[in-house]
């Protein structure tokens, strides 16, 4: 009896997906000369062409950063295919701001986050907070106490436009609420 033993993954559930094997998996290796890290990460080797070369992590770092997808093209054709791009792209960054951006307990969005960040307030700061900051800074930058000034005048704007995105958002707060 001691030598029918059982396997780790009888019953429910198991263990192992199905047909899978034990053996040693072999792993591809950097196609770089003299790296013997892993190659889990493909790149093209050129525009057009479906053959990859296979690098590991800190290889393809250094080949992306060198890459250009528009290489050997015509100034025409290389515009009409960054507009290809950008259109085809278009969607997401449309819906970038349903990701997450940051910091924060999920209660406001990447917006209000950069506004705050703008103001030097916490994620968690209230209105009353929000607009003590604001009228704080915008006495410092004001175009009326500093004229001719660009720089004030661009705080300035950076300012207005953070507590206009915290004011609507408190607003549709109040609203729902």
């Amino acid at each position: 009896m001691s030598g029918n033993r059982r396997s780790n993954d009888w019953g429910f559930p198991r263990w192992r997906s199905y047909d899978v094997s034990r053996e040693a998996v072999t792993q591809r290796e950097c196609d770089r000369h003299g790296c013997d890290e892993p190659g889990l990460c493909p790149a093209p080797k050129s525009p057009n062409n479906p053959d990859k070369w296979y690098f590991c992590q800190k290889h393809a770092a250094e080949y992306n950063s060198k890459w250009d997808y528009f290489e050997g093209l015509e100034k025409a054709e290389k515009e009409e295919r960054a507009k290809a791009e950008r259109a085809e792209s278009a969607a997401y960054a449309e819906a970038s701001h349903y990701g997450w951006a940051g910091s924060g307990d999920g209660s406001r969005t990447a917006d209000e986050m950069r506004a705050l960040e703008v103001l030097e307030l916490e994620s968690d700061a209230d209105f009353d907070a929000i607009k003590k900051a604001y009228r704080q800074k915008a006495k410092l930058v004001h175009p009326d106490v500093k004229p001719g000034d660009e720089e004030a005048a661009k705080e300035f704007q950076k300012l207005q436009v953070s507590y206009e995105v915290l004011r609507a958002a408190e607003d549709r707060r109040v609203w729902k609420g």
